[in-house]
């Protein structure tokens, strides 16, 4: 959605400087695609000009960042991920009831970043179970647990559980934090990566949800590598040539790249591919508001332009190869969250 959001914000500018603060996502080919149509991106709101266009990356901002922005007169379009804002409103509703809150997360990721700046003064942040003896609990009747949207379901959950042990009223968010994107394809490298000999991730080393693909691996027994692209392949990795290879991605991994990886395989050791459905993902998302009204200015119909979140179609003139149909659906019904061995 984020992606999409500056692909429409190039379109509706052109010749001006689009600015993105921090990463839009965390994929180092996304990022260089749009660095090579102009795209600058900062880590600091002073690199940005006043008056000119920034937008908010996908894994959100604090609200000092959101005032820093006004104040400056910089024209502001925010692509934060609507599944991070959920995670942001139930810090401000928590914090309004009094509560304390106990953030699951990566302490320095962004998004934890983003989400503790809604109330930080009542948050504190939570990265291992031997971080809990040194929380400062004033009541812990009025405690409240969020988690990061990108973390390892398996992680999260020993955490969750620590945090249940030591503070038997904690409460838990209303639904599940941890985005269904993320938990569809750990969910999917959970189920079939015990059948395979090697899991190959998709993603850049600073996407959390990413390098968390491998760890899940590794903890159901199978060895996990994670690439950015085929050129980073280690033929090592296949001794005999004739491994089952589990091929995932991470969330904002392009397509082609997963594609290409396959390809390489099929070239070198021959073999098929085979999709497995595990989820169906079909999901859009309305515009973010201030992109709506830069469109409905210009006369065009941001109804029109939504953005839409399924997963691609596998095509032999993508992959190389028309994969097998799986449990009785044919290849051109695919599915998010899908592995591809």
């Amino acid at each position: 959605m984020a992606i999409d959001v500056v692909d429409q914000v190039l379109d509706l500018f052109p010749g001006e400087t689009i600015y993105v603060y921090h990463e839009i996502v965390h994929n180092k080919h996304v990022v260089g695609r749009f660095v090579n149509r102009g795209v600058r991106f900062v880590d600091d709101l002073a690199e940005v000009p006043e008056g000119a266009i920034v937008v908010f990356s996908a894994h959100g901002i604090s609200p000092a960042i959101r005032a820093e922005a006004k104040a400056r007169g910089l024209r502001a379009i925010d692509a934060t991920c609507p599944l991070v804002t959920k995670v942001h409103a139930e810090a401000v509703r928590y914090a309004r009831a009094g509560f304390q809150i106990l953030l699951v997360g990566h302490r320095n990721h962004q998004e934890v970043v983003g989400t503790s700046g809604e109330a930080p003064e009542v948050t504190q942040v939570v990265e291992r179970p031997d971080c809990i003896p040194t929380l400062n609990i004033r009541d812990p009747e009025k405690l409240v647990y969020l988690t990061q949207t990108t973390l390892s379901t398996d992680d999260a959950g020993v955490i969750i559980e620590a945090l249940k042990r030591a503070f038997p009223k904690i409460k838990a968010p209303p639904s599940e934090d941890i985005c269904y994107a993320t938990t569809n394809r750990q969910t999917a490298v959970r189920q079939i990566a015990p059948e395979c000999d090697l899991v190959l991730v998709v993603g850049s080393r600073n996407s959390s949800n990413s390098v968390r693909l491998t760890e899940i691996a590794a903890n159901v027994g199978t060895p996990g590598q994670l690439l950015d692209d085929v050129s980073e392949i280690d033929w090592s990795w296949f001794p005999t040539g004739d491994e089952t290879v589990l091929v995932t991605a991470g969330a904002s991994a392009p397509e082609d790249l997963v594609a290409g990886l396959c390809r390489a395989l099929l070239e070198r050791f021959g073999g098929t591919i085979e999709q497995r459905d595990v989820f169906e993902e079909d999901v859009e998302f309305a515009q973010p508001g201030a992109l709506r009204k830069v469109m409905a200015e210009r006369g065009l119909d941001p109804e029109a332009r939504r953005i839409r979140v399924s997963a691609p179609v596998i095509t032999r003139e993508a992959y190389g190869a028309v994969p097998l149909t799986v449990g009785g659906r044919a290849v051109h019904e695919s599915r998010g969250g899908r592995g591809v061995a």
